[in-house]
């Protein structure tokens, strides 16, 4: 930082509270270093990192958040190299929609995710998943701080589909069954806790309680800063050797630690959505099961 800035910054500490505006962040564009906050599941365990940096580790293997926006949509991301913990390495390939690469793409491994050969099933790891990944962003605030840090959280494609639990809900089908029952994922306090049957993190959702509506305000601001537009949008690290071409893999991508090798293919969903709930207090006895 040049000393005429940091000055400027001593001197008015406010100003870095009013956030980019939209031109600044266009033109900033890939150069931005806003030690931008995020929640972790590696390891099984909820890990706050701001700028790249773990600061904390929740002790508890539940966590409670108030969604404030949410992609409309998982997107995906292909590696044709093995994935190294702690190296730095652009895709080969990407999709924001989970339907077709973005335009940035240098290298589009097919016109459509649905018709790629990585994106199929039993292309991932040891014939596992797929080599393509999913996963879907969210940014979260604490119901404790509300007006407090906008948290990105990634959730692997093993946290997003899937069946009920127990009471608890893989993602989707959780804001599924929220909206059957006239409900917005951003008007209660979510909780999530790990799967103890899963060898690999994977959340399960489920209500806590409604949120107040003294901060109903303070969410409506949440959802529409930088920080939480940031934390929706898919971003990938690119560098100048990405390869012009992958061939067909004669060993299976090596997968992310951070991501069950078991996820499902994105299609168009043949479940049967849950069944909305007529009395109020049927939808507040079904939401309060005990763990």
């Amino acid at each position: 930082m040049s000393s005429e800035l940091s000055v400027i910054l001593q001197n008015s500490g406010a100003l870095i509270q009013t956030g980019l505006d939209e031109d600044t962040l266009a033109v900033a564009g890939g150069a931005i270093n806003q030690g931008n906050k995020r929640i972790s599941i590696r390891g099984k365990a909820f890990r706050k990192v701001v700028g790249g940096k773990e600061v904390s580790v929740a002790e508890n293997n539940f966590m409670d958040v108030i969604i404030v926006k949410m992609s409309h949509t998982a997107s995906r991301t292909f590696y044709a190299q093995s994935y190294k913990e702690g190296e730095k390495i652009s895709p080969t390939c990407w999709s924001s929609d989970s339907r077709v690469p973005d335009i940035n793409v240098k290298t589009p491994q097919s016109k459509t995710c649905e018709t790629c050969q990585f994106s199929a099933k039993n292309s991932g790891a040891n014939g596992a998943g797929t080599a393509c990944r999913l996963s879907w962003r969210m940014a979260v605030v604490l119901p404790s701080d509300p007006a407090g840090d906008v948290m990105q959280l990634v959730l692997p494609a093993t946290s997003c589909f899937g069946k009920e639990e127990g009471g608890k809900y893989p993602f989707r089908p959780y804001v599924q069954l929220l909206a059957n029952n006239n409900v917005s994922a951003g008007r209660v306090v979510t909780k999530m806790q790990f799967d103890a049957k899963a060898s690999t993190p994977k959340l399960l959702f489920s209500p806590a309680a409604a949120v107040d509506a003294g901060i109903l305000e303070v969410l409506q601001r949440q959802s529409k800063s930088a920080a939480a537009e940031s934390a929706v949008k898919l971003t990938v690290y690119q560098n100048d050797e990405t390869p012009a071409e992958v061939s067909v893999q004669t060993e299976p991508v090596q997968a992310s630690s951070d991501v069950d090798a078991n996820e499902p293919v994105l299609r168009p969903s043949t479940q049967t959505a849950p069944q909305p709930v007529n009395n109020a207090s049927e939808v507040m006895k079904k939401w309060s099961v005990k763990t």
